[in-house]
């Protein structure tokens, strides 16, 4: 699995299909985040609908590094198991959203005036993370080993994402936006946000069961 990941990572690095949603990440932050003041759960919740789009577009790519042929290969020579490449892949973009997690803590710190609290902090790592895994599985569910269009994947990809953003009151994401937009005090926003976060993992969970399903039965 460590070798897998690796060859992930270092595949991305060399291709470079990470700089697009890196940009992306960076322009929103600046953007939304920038000589902010006041409480932090608004400016977290700008962070975390960065890392939302910015992962879904990462995971798009990590997923469609390879082509048919040379995932076949990739698959033998891990002993022949599709779910291992594919939990490699989740993997490393899981982990290349936890890099971007602290930038998006510490960004509003470094160029806000908020008045900050451990209780802010936690509920700025909890927010991001909901917001990766929900990205990382929509990301998953389209991706080359669901759609053979790259078209149609967009097209889910874009609906999965402005669903998730914008369907008032749809948990994970929307949800926790609206908490976090009318909620100033982070204690008070700790237990519904956790809650939201084991709501994502059970979303990338099914998402990926859906997606190695799917990929088996065309192997």
């Amino acid at each position: 699995m460590i070798a897998l990941i690796r060859y992930t990572f270092a595949t991305v690095v060399h291709t470079q299909r990470y700089l697009a949603p890196l940009l992306l990440f960076m322009g929103l932050m600046g953007v939304l985040t920038v000589n902010g003041s006041g409480p932090l759960p608004p400016a977290y919740a700008s962070s975390a609908g960065a890392l939302f789009v910015c992962s879904t577009w990462l995971t798009v790519a990590l997923m469609s590094l390879d082509d048919t042929t040379q995932r076949a290969i990739v698959v033998v020579t891990s002993g022949g198991r599709s779910l291992k490449v594919l939990l490699a892949a989740v993997g490393t973009a899981l982990l290349s959203c936890l890099v971007l997690m602290v930038f998006g803590l510490l960004f509003p710190l470094w160029l806000g005036s908020y008045d900050v609290t451990v209780a802010d902090l936690v509920l700025g790592v909890e927010a991001q993370l909901t917001c990766a895994l929900v990205g990382i599985a929509i990301g998953v569910l389209c991706s080359r080993l669901v759609f053979k269009r790259q078209g149609y994947a967009l097209v889910a990809a874009l609906a999965l994402v402005m669903g998730a953003l914008f369907a008032k009151g749809m948990p994970p994401v929307n949800r926790l936006f609206t908490l976090m937009s009318t909620t100033p005090d982070a204690a008070e926003l700790l237990a519904p946000t956790s809650g939201m976060l084991l709501i994502s993992a059970l979303i990338l969970a099914v998402f990926m069961t859906v997606t190695q399903f799917v990929a088996a039965r065309r192997e």
